[in-house]
């Protein structure tokens, strides 16, 4: 039960007065105890996949964890108060946080008029992760159906939305201990990581033809870095083309 409270928390905490969101102050969103963060700060200590912490500035952090409005005694607070972000794997796997040099996007900055037009609205989704192939995650918030709270996955080879069946904080505990050679079997060739580790934490690959023609990927896969951003808004105009010519 603590598991989705915790991220309904986040579709729930922003009561809005007439047309007015209200914001609670920053002062009732900290936990100066870090009970959220001690919890991640273990699951990095103890996974078995390599997790690189992102410094963070503290007005970054402020700011991205006022506009979110999620208190940082959960795990998605707590990330966004205390790291720039996360990259698992060597950046295959990039988690949001309050922004870095090396992952500039915030959890907030990136959901702006995606899937919130103002500080303050409930999101129909919260995207709060990515990978390197152009995949992207998300909480629902009621975009995707019902079960709010629950992580989605938006694959670049299928351009549709799939539950993972698990909410942010079992996708934080599985994003460090989850076989992720598995989940992308297909899809991780045999130079990965020093291609990886070439990209900046906001781009991603595209490839040549587009991983929704089908097949996977090998070393002579042709891709080249493109800002995420843009593969965002690539990958939304082909799934309303797809859409449109059902």
């Amino acid at each position: 039960m603590k598991l989705l409270v915790s991220i309904v928390l986040l579709f729930v905490s922003q009561t809005v007065i007439g047309q007015v969101p209200y914001l609670k102050p920053l002062a009732e969103l900290v936990d100066h105890e870090e009970r959220g963060w001690r919890k991640v700060r273990d699951w990095v200590h103890q996974g078995r996949n390599s997790v690189e912490i992102l410094y963070r500035y503290q007005s970054d952090a402020d700011s991205v964890l006022f506009r979110t409005q999620v208190p940082s005694e959960y795990p998605l607070g707590a990330i966004i108060y205390h790291t720039g972000g996360l990259l698992v794997e060597g950046g295959w796997l990039r988690i949001l946080g309050s922004g870095s040099h090396r992952l500039q996007r915030t959890v907030s900055g990136w959901n702006l008029h995606k899937s919130f037009e103002q500080y303050g609205e409930v999101p129909d989704f919260l995207l709060v992760a990515d990978d390197a192939i152009g995949g992207f995650f998300a909480v629902n918030g009621g975009e995707f159906g019902d079960d709010i709270g629950m992580v989605y996955y938006l694959g670049p080879d299928t351009l549709e939305w799939e539950s993972l069946g698990i909410g942010y904080e079992d996708f934080i505990w599985w994003a460090f201990n989850g076989d992720l050679d598995e989940f992308y079997s297909k899809y991780k060739w045999r130079n990965w990581r020093n291609d990886v580790r070439r990209l900046r934490g906001d781009e991603a690959f595209h490839f040549f033809p587009p991983l929704w023609y089908g097949g996977g990927i090998d070393d002579e896969s042709r891709k080249m870095p493109v800002s995420v951003e843009k593969l965002w808004e690539f990958h939304l105009a082909m799934m309303t083309d797809n859409t449109e010519n059902k």
